[in-house]
């Protein structure tokens, strides 16, 4: 360890640091090097850090990979180490080309603590908290891979940490960290107008979501045979679909979670609409038996794809259209049934762990937000119930 001492010269104050760099084998004495000539405490840092971490990593090959070279590395052992979706392939390699842009051409070696948190804040003046936590995530990933196979000695991001915002409020002092999702009488209003004014399966799908709170993956990968009755419909959740480049192509693979794998009891009405769909699919399989993708999907392209399932970016393409059409929130996205969802059932007083289950999700950090975020309707109702109570108690 490096010990760091201001001294003076003609010119002013300046600083110096004593590292001991290794033990003489005759002396038995631990031998030392002193560097002086450094404008601040922060710069002798720097450097006694950078000449700790040649001396350590010893191997000069090693000592001069910068980040970008063996972020290159990193990322192909991590795709041969690990069964990936392309989902998850995409969302490391878009942290990993974001970091490059701080720490491209920096020695490995010379990453510091330091260097490290600078890059964490000004990662903090462009994007949201919970991306900065995936880009932390990854760039821990990267150094203690770079540890296991010794090309540094440190870890710059072992002690290191997410800064807090300035002004930050806390989850519960701040509407703004709930999920954004509908009223019930909102979601009425969305649904009757997808229903007058959707195209084709509009109101399926848009009824599916809200009524189940399916990931909008899993419910493109609904199949016929997922639809299941058994003392009352549910559905047999096991899958979700992943389109490439947001084209007719598409891969299906593993729910998000263990937890995702999951039945989910539907409304009979639901069901009913679901059947209807499945009905006029098979009809058009009949008539078109060379040109339909018989996959057997429910919610499928019906134009120059038929059968093919549809994809994510036309349904939120269809969403923002409504959404325009019945003067409802721009902002809310496909995943706001999945928070609407999770609200009405909070409204129903139904308990948070059934809820977790019905959504599979492996954390409930956001069914819980959702949750204690009591809908309008139950604040009202919560509201009127004390006000019941209290009648007569007190003399205004």
């Amino acid at each position: 360890m490096a010990s760091y001492q201001k001294y003076k010269t003609k010119n002013g104050e300046k600083w110096l640091f004593k590292l001991y760099t290794h033990i003489d084998p005759k002396t038995g004495r631990k031998r030392s090097t002193t560097r002086r000539g450094f404008k601040t405490k922060k710069e002798a840092q720097y450097h006694a850090r950078k000449l700790e971490n040649e001396l350590e990593v010893g191997n000069q090959s090693d000592s001069t990979i910068t980040f970008s070279e063996f972020c290159e590395q990193w990322f192909h052992l991590y795709q041969e180490e690990k069964a990936l979706k392309p989902k998850t392939i995409n969302k490391r390699y878009f942290e990993v080309t974001t970091l490059l842009k701080h720490l491209r051409d920096i020695k490995l070696v010379d990453v510091t603590l330091d260097i490290y948190l600078e890059v964490l804040r000004k990662l903090q003046q462009k994007y949201s908290d919970t991306t900065v936590r995936g880009f932390h995530t990854t760039a821990k990933m990267i150094f203690k891979k770079a540890m296991q196979l010794e090309k540094i000695n440190k870890d710059p991001t072992k002690y290191s940490y997410i800064p807090i915002r300035k002004n930050q409020v806390s989850i519960e002092e701040s509407d703004n960290n709930i999920p954004k999702f509908m009223e019930k009488e909102e979601l009425a209003t969305f649904l009757q107008y997808s229903k007058s004014h959707g195209m084709y399966l509009d109101f399926g799908i848009f009824l599916t979501l809200a009524y189940t709170g399916l990931r909008i993956g899993e419910l493109c990968a609904l199949k016929e045979s997922d639809l299941k009755e058994e003392d009352g419909y549910f559905l047999d959740i096991n899958k979700t679909c992943y389109n490439t480049s947001n084209s007719i192509d598409y891969l299906l693979v593993k729910p998000k979670t263990k937890a995702s794998n999951r039945a989910i009891d539907i409304d009979p009405n639901v069901a009913t609409v679901l059947k209807s769909i499945i009905q006029e699919n098979q009809e058009l399989r009949k008539r078109y038996p060379n040109k339909f993708h018989n996959k057997h999907f429910i919610f499928t392209n019906r134009h120059k794809y038929l059968g093919y399932p549809l994809y994510p970016t036309v349904i939120r393409f269809r969403l923002k259209r409504l959404l325009k059409i019945a003067n409802l929130n721009q902002s809310f996205t496909l995943h706001s049934f999945r928070h609407t969802h999770t609200s009405l059932l909070a409204e129903a007083e139904v308990s948070l762990e059934s809820i977790m289950e019905r959504l599979g999700h492996s954390s409930d950090l956001i069914t819980r937000q959702i949750y204690l975020h009591k809908t309008k309707a139950i604040r009202k109702h919560d509201a009127e119930k004390f006000r019941m109570l209290m009648d007569g108690v007190v003399d205004f």
